[in-house]
């Protein structure tokens, strides 16, 4: 029996775990699909809707800027409207944005049913928004998906191991769409001279970096004493950092934030990835890319175990690498969505 899902998204990792989940639920279901417009620039939003062919959201809040409070509150307010419309058999939630935050608030208020995806990722560090936006939603889901084995550990620890499943990463389902379909379009290479292998990918967008004259300068004096050339997609908050500091470029190729299909071939070829995103580190190793984090944690250690990944406090890579089986093989869509309609149809 066909059911109504609405679907929340607003920033760039939810796109891209959207697409092939997306996909497959539309065979079983009606999804009504909520853009809360968190990331509202063209590049950072309307390019990852055409080239993973993700259908045009039924609902755009335009909701962005602000205060973490500000943020979630207007999210909330909008949210909360669309469910009382539409009356959802379940809301489905993704990762750890202001976006999931205010849609988890909402849903569990109406006593709607939660479905989470990455769900279970800790880094225990309730500084960090990503990390009490998580939480939370967690602890309101009904069901929750979990992309490794240390994230379903996580919420048995918490007393959430009830209808919590490990499925894998829906983000290695949609790497591997990706690099197939930009292996045969993509010129970012051309475009800029790059050589195979022979380059860094680095990407900086977190506040506690960009807010930090300091903590920012040192991070870009490590990206220009590397030993390859440095390609850095620049975030608009980082942009407007290191202008507002009077911090210079010198010898990093900055260019603008890129498309996911260009991004990830990007990152399949790099010698080596330098990053502080939740989420660049498991694309790298989706295609055997070594990385580095910039920070000191990170909710995904089993790249660092299995000496892909490092912390940027590190000196060295664990040795020898090793296959991260907890990521699953590229079904983690057809596994979450099998669940679903279990729940839905019981």
């Amino acid at each position: 029996m066909t059911k109504k899902i609405i679907t929340i998204v607003g920033a760039r990792p939810q796109f891209i775990k959207v697409a092939p989940v997306s996909k497959e639920l539309r065979k079983y279901h009606n999804e009504i699909l909520v853009h809360t417009g968190q990331h509202f620039d063209a590049g950072m939003s309307d390019i990852f809707f055409e080239e993973l062919s993700i259908s045009k959201p039924d609902y755009h809040l335009g909701i962005s800027g602000g205060t973490h409070g500000s943020m979630t509150a207007r999210m909330l307010e909008k949210i909360e409207e669309i469910f009382i419309q539409e009356n959802p058999d379940l809301v489905l939630l993704y990762g750890d944005t202001n976006s999931t935050l205010a849609a988890a608030l909402a849903a569990s208020k109406l006593h709607l049913p939660i479905a989470h995806i990455e769900s279970g990722p800790r880094t225990y560090d309730r500084r960090q928004p990503e990390e009490v936006n998580r939480v939370f939603t967690d602890y309101v889901s009904t069901l929750r998906f979990c992309p490794t084995f240390q994230s379903l550990e996580n919420l048995k620890l918490e007393n959430m191991g009830d209808n919590s499943f490990h499925v894998g990463d829906v983000m290695y389902d949609s790497a591997l769409y990706a690099r197939s379909k930009a292996s045969k379009s993509s010129k970012i290479l051309e475009t800029y001279n790059l050589i195979l292998g022979s380059y860094t990918v680095a990407t900086i967008h977190r506040a506690e970096h960009t807010n930090d004259r300091q903590v920012l300068g040192k991070i870009l004096k490590f990206l220009k004493n590397q030993d390859t050339p440095v390609v850095f997609p620049m975030h608009p908050r980082t942009r407007q950092a290191i202008q507002s500091y009077d911090l210079n470029l010198d010898n990093l190729v900055v260019i603008d934030p890129l498309g996911y299909l260009d991004m990830t071939w990007l990152t399949a070829n790099a010698a080596q990835v330098i990053t502080d995103s939740g989420g660049l580190p498991k694309e790298a190793y989706f295609h055997q890319v070594p990385c580095i984090t910039i920070g000191s944690y990170t909710p995904w250690p089993e790249t660092i175990t299995a000496g892909w990944n490092r912390l940027w406090s590190e000196d060295i890579y664990v040795s020898p690498r090793s296959p991260i089986l907890d990521y699953g093989d590229g079904n983690a869509s057809q596994k979450i969505v099998k669940i679903l309609n279990d729940f839905l149809t019981a």
